[in-house]
C-alpha cells in the first residue's frame, strides 16, 4: 500500500501588511521630521527612541509627542507642516526591517501575492515604493486616504480582497498596531501581531485577539508558521 505524502504548506494567496512598523522601519525618517520642525522653533532634537513609540500612530500622535505643549491637541497646519517635512525625509534614513525582504520573496516564490494597506497617505506610501524597489512587485496598495474609512474600519482590507479577487479566508493581514488586528478581524480575515514594530509601554498585544505573535519577520519566512 502506497503512502500518501503530507502536503507542503503554501503562504496564504494574500499576504497583506501594514507599512511603518511591519514592513518598513520607518523611525528614523519621522525623526528627522519633527526634528525639522522643532529646528524652525530654535529646540534641539528629541531622540530617535523617545519619538519610535509613536511611529504607527501617524503624524498627529507624533507631532503631539515632539510638541507636548500642545496637550494633544494638535491643529491641522501642524499636521501638514509635519507631512510636508516628512515628504523631505522619505526614504533617506528609513529601511525594510531585517528578514522582510526575504520574506516577500519566499511569499513570491510560493505563487503568492502581496500588498501594502496603511494609514499613511497615498500619495506618501506611492512614494516609498520605487526607492523600495516594490513598485513592480506590490500587488495593491492602499493608503489611509484611498477609500472613504480608514483602519481600524475593515473596509481597505475587504477591498483589497475585493480588487484582487481573494476570498478573505485566504488573506492574512501583517500588524503592528491595535488597529491593524482590529480590522482584520471585523473583515474576518487572519492576522500576525508584528511584535517587532512599533508601541507604547502600556500597550498589551497578547489582548488584541490576533491569530499568530511573531518576534521577527524570520518568523514568517516558512509557510506552515502561517495562522491557518
Amino acid at each position: 500500500m502506497s503512502v500518501r505524502a503530507a502536503p507542503t504548506a503554501r503562504f496564504p494567496r494574500l499576504a497583506l501588511f501594514d507599512l511603518d512598523g511591519t514592513l518598513l522601519d520607518s523611525a528614523p525618517d519621522m525623526a528627522a521630521t519633527v526634528n525639522r520642525m522643532r529646528a524652525t522653533r530654535g529646540r534641539g532634537p528629541m531622540p530617535l527612541e523617545e519619538l519610535r513609540p509613536h511611529v504607527s500612530r501617524g503624524a498627529r500622535a507624533m507631532s503631539a509627542a515632539a510638541f507636548p505643549e500642545l496637550g494633544g491637541e494638535v491643529p491641522p497646519e501642524t499636521i501638514r507642516e509635519f507631512l510636508d517635512a516628512y515628504e523631505l525625509e522619505l526614504g533617506r534614513s528609513g529601511a525594510p526591517f531585517d528578514g522582510v525582504e526575504e520574506l516577500l520573496r519566499a511569499i513570491e516564490d510560493d505563487g503568492a501575492r502581496w500588498g501594502i494597506v496603511t494609514n499613511k497617505p497615498e500619495y506618501l506610501a506611492r512614494q516609498l515604493l520605487p526607492m523600495l524597489g516594490w513598485q513592480e512587485r506590490c500587488a495593491i496598495l492602499i493608503g489611509g486616504d484611498t477609500l472613504a474609512q480608514r483602519k481600524p474600519h475593515p473596509l481597505p482590507l475587504t477591498h483589497a480582497a475585493a480588487v484582487l479577487d481573494v476570498e478573505v479566508e485566504d488573506c492574512v493581514y501583517v500588524g503592528d498596531d491595535e488597529r491593524d488586528i482590529a480590522a482584520a478581524r471585523a473583515a474576518g480575515m487572519r492576522s500576525v501581531v508584528a511584535l517587532w514594530g512599533y508601541r507604547l509601554p502600556h500597550e498589551v498585544p497578547t489582548e488584541w485577539g490576533g491569530d499568530l505573535m511573531a518576534e521577527t519577520p524570520i518568523d514568517l519566512h516558512r509557510a506552515d508558521r502561517w495562522p491557518r
